[in-house]
This record gives structure tokens, C-alpha cells and sequence, in this order.
């Protein structure tokens, strides 16, 4: 089946698991009135299309879960207004483009999963004021460039995952 757009109306909603389903079709951009969700899971469906801008008014959502689907399109500048966001995992798809420099509002990102996927451009200097990222998984895309020493800022950093790209250039200091 697919996902009913009529749930645009369960504004009250917090929490939605879907995963591990034969769920297929598109994500509905009418969620984006969905203001109150704050864990959406619907990982491991056969979900395509693209990642709607209009979801950016998710602006409670702290866990968003949609890897292991077949989604494409590029990531939206609009989610950098998800500002509570603390785990997000989008890897396992086929997205493509640049990673969005607005995503550095982000600043409550514990988790970022955007592995496996063929972004491309170049490491955002902005994402340097996601201070709270302490996992950060963009291997397997085609990324280059250099990478940013405003990353330094990223003191809580343990797990930093950029391997099977094309970046260049020195270490920073």
C-alpha cells in the first residue's frame, strides 16, 4: 500500500512507525501539517520520489527514519529549519545533489546518516555549528573538495565516516 495523504489531519500525531513494510509510492508532502511529530520511522519500504520541502514545518521532529527505500531528489534546504532534529537517517537511498548549507541551523544533531547514497559537491563550511553531532556518516557518494576546518567546532565528534568519495587536499591544522 501506500501512504494516505488524508493523514495530513492527525496534526496531534508524535509518533509514526512504519518500517520493515511493503509500503510504496511517494512521501506525502501534506504531512508537512504534521507540526506535533517528533518520530517518524519508515525505514526498510519500497518507498520513491522525492524528500518533500514542505516537511521543513516539522519543526518538533527530533528522529526521522527513511533508509532502505528507493528515494531520490536532492535534500531539502527547507529541512535546516528542523532545528529540534537530533538523529536523522536517509542512507541506503538514491539521492542525489549537494549537501545544503542551511542544514547547519541543525545545531541539535546528535546522528547524521546521508551514507550510500550519490550526493555530491563539496563538505559544508556551515555544518561546522552542529556542534552536538557526534556521528556523522557520508561515505559512499561522489563529495569533493576539501575538507572544512570549521569542522573543528565539532568538539563532540566521534564517529566521522567520509571514506569512498573524492575528496582532496590537506588535513586541517
Amino acid at each position: 500500500g501506500t501512504l494516505p495523504s488524508s493523514w495530513d489531519s492527525m496534526t496531534a500525531m508524535q509518533s509514526l512507525d512504519l518500517s520493515v513494510n511493503s509500503l510504496s509510492g511517494t512521501l506525502p508532502s501534506s504531512w508537512g501539517s504534521m507540526t506535533a511529530m517528533q518520530s517518524l520511522n519508515i525505514f526498510d519500504n519500497s518507498l520513491n520520489g522525492t524528500l518533500p520541502s514542505s516537511w521543513g514545518s516539522m519543526t518538533a521532529m527530533q528522529y526521522l527514519n527513511l533508509y532502505d527505500n528507493s528515494l531520490s531528489g536532492t535534500l531539502p534546504s527547507s529541512w535546516g529549519s528542523m532545528t529540534a532534529m537530533h538523529y536523522l537517517n536517509l542512507n541506503g537511498n538514491s539521492l542525489s545533489g549537494t549537501l545544503p548549507s542551511s542544514w547547519g541551523s541543525m545545531t541539535a544533531m546528535n546522528i547524521l546518516s546521508l551514507n550510500d547514497n550519490s550526493l555530491s559537491g563539496t563538505l559544508p563550511s556551515s555544518w561546522g555549528s552542529m556542534t552536538e553531532m557526534y556521528h556523522l556518516n557520508l561515505y559512499d557518494n561522489s563529495l569533493s573538495g576539501t575538507l572544512p576546518s570549521s569542522w573543528g567546532s565539532m568538539t563532540a565528534m566521534q564517529y566521522l565516516d567520509l571514506y569512498a568519495n573524492s575528496l582532496s587536499g590537506t588535513l586541517p591544522s
